[in-house]
């Protein structure tokens, strides 16, 4: 998330819940530090965001033999139409402000 507030707090409280949180500002910086090895077993992306966006992101992504299959859980503000995020095979797509309870579950599938 580029929100500072909002990437803290997801960040406080998943790891209260005992989740290891690697937070970055946009995409650019998750695709970096994916292609130096990071692995996360979720990555929770924001739709809006500077530098990169989370579509654009995601299709990078896809792009990338070694990180396509990561699953990836598209969160926005805005509501994204069907055809945005069509055949981006995103593990579901959240609106903001976040379900914590929903988000929660679908973190725990993929723990």
């Amino acid at each position: 998330d580029d929100d500072a507030d909002i990437r803290e707090a997801l960040t406080d409280i998943l790891t209260d819940h005992g989740y290891h949180v690697l937070a970055v500002r946009n995409g650019r910086e998750a695709l970096d530090h994916l292609r130096r090895g990071a692995r996360p077993r979720l990555i929770l992306l924001d739709a809006m965001m500077p530098v990169m966006d989370g579509l654009t992101f995601r299709r990078e992504q896809l792009n990338d033999p070694q990180l396509k299959e990561l699953p990836v859980l598209m969160i926005s503000a805005s509501s994204r139409s069907q055809h945005d995020t069509q055949g981006l095979g995103f593990v579901g797509v959240m609106s903001k402000p976040i379900n914590l309870e929903l988000l929660l579950e679908v973190i725990e599938r993929h723990h």
